[in-house]
């Protein structure tokens, strides 16, 4: 419904294939398959030492796949990482990071202890210096070599199984870009056939968690480039519009008088080459026979250090971040408390009607069964008296009447 407004970018910049920590791309890390970089706090791998986390083994889910990618072994996004790497860092409590130098989204701090909500504001009301400032922090992104991750530019098979590293810098806005691609790419069958049917990122389940996180690691990125711990991506909210809104040269760029094909010269961007208000069950993302990559369990395609689509299949307000419009002054006792009750029960909502026509249909079974069996006891016991007791006889007719009705 609601996507940042540089997403829009990201779809026509095309290369070829995800995104490394820079400290696991040596040919003794890719033969070894391990990825466990020292922390810098205190120099020990993970920051075990200060007991941010350890290097473990990466436990894979085994939960059957769809139908949809007929092939094992062809791709290096199967079973992400294990083609690479098969013991990264496990974090501990809200640590997070390849090297669990990081702290877990919305939570901040020298311990990662301060719990933080940061607000993403609609574009149109950012004041004109917010939205140069904004502009500013995409071209400085833009030319700004990454310095703690790199991308392939071959696959594990061309890097003879590691032993001769493939891979180049990048600038840190356009590994995100990067990573938007490889993780939606075909995959190369051999020669010139390739398999269009996969997407470890869309069309499936895995939309919703996969590019919450590619944001919200994006947000990291820039506010550790450039110091601004309050910056937040701007979004749009095109759910009424008719007509592209941030499309003109004061945003996004509109389309060159020549060529529509292209963005405006007169764009910024011209010179380029390139879950707060439901609170889903866990239980609602499948566990199995998703299309590959989709899974609950399933590691999300190319993220290093790990994460997994059900992780990010929770509140936003849980991952550390809001948007403007949802905000309220002060909590909504029914929103934050009652609806969500009310959400669990409307799933079990047609067992419920199912179970009282079941129940009522039984009622009025037994119920006709006895009203027969008092009226015949009655009957039989008007013939054996003259009067009923205490009342007269056309009382006691119509209060017969009333109990067989």
């Amino acid at each position: 419904m609601i996507l940042a407004v540089l997403y829009c970018l990201l779809w026509s910049f095309q290369t070829s294939t995800g995104h490394f920590p820079r400290a696991c791309t040596s040919s003794k890390n890719l033969m070894e398959k391990e990825c466990c970089p020292p922390w810098r706090g205190d120099g020990s791998p993970c920051g075990q030492l200060s007991g941010r986390g350890s290097c473990q083994n990466i436990v894979l889910s085994n939960a059957p796949l769809g139908p949809q990618f007929p092939f094992t072994g062809v791709d290096d996004r199967e079973a992400w990482p294990s083609v690479f790497y098969n013991r990264t860092c496990q974090c501990f409590g809200n640590f997070m990071g390849f090297n669990c130098g990081n702290c877990k989204f919305g939570f901040w701090g020298p311990k990662c202890t301060e719990k933080r909500l940061s607000v993403r504001r609609n574009i149109f009301d950012l004041s004109i210096p917010e939205k140069n400032k904004f502009l500013a922090y995409l071209t400085l992104a833009k030319h700004t070599t990454s310095p703690d991750y790199v991308i392939p530019t071959g696959t594990y098979g061309q890097m003879n199984n590691g032993s001769t590293p493939m891979f180049n810098d990048i600038n840190i806005y356009d590994l995100f870009v990067w990573m938007h691609y490889y993780v939606s790419r075909d995959t190369f069958l051999g020669g010139s056939e390739i398999w269009r049917d996969i997407d470890f990122a869309h069309e499936a389940p895995g939309f919703l968690p996969w590019h919450r996180l590619f944001l919200l690691l994006w947000e990291q990125e820039i506010q550790k480039l450039t110091g601004d711990e309050n910056f937040t991506i701007p979004y749009w909210d095109w759910r009424d519009a008719e007509n592209c809104d941030v499309c003109t040269d004061e945003y996004m760029g509109g389309r060159n008088p020549a060529n529509p094909n292209l963005l405006s010269p007169a764009s910024f961007f011209s010179s380029w080459q390139w879950l707060r208000k439901h609170r889903p069950l866990q239980e609602v993302y499948p566990e199995a026979n998703a299309p590959i990559g989709h899974n609950r369990e399933s590691y999300m395609v190319p993220f290093i250090p790990l994460y997994r689509n059900g992780d990010f299949f929770i509140s936003s307000r849980d991952l550390g971040y809001e948007y403007s419009y949802l905000q309220d002054s002060e909590p909504d006792f029914f929103q934050d408390y009652i609806k969500p009750y009310l959400e669990q029960a409307s799933r079990i909502w047609p067992w419920l009607i199912g179970a009282a026509v079941v129940g009522s249909v039984l009622t009025a079974v037994l119920g006709g069964i006895t009203i027969l069996i008092r009226r015949h006891r009655k009957r039989k016991q008007l013939s054996e008296e003259n009067q009923p007791l205490l009342m007269e006889k056309e009382d006691y007719h119509s209060l017969l009447d009333q109990s067989h009705l």
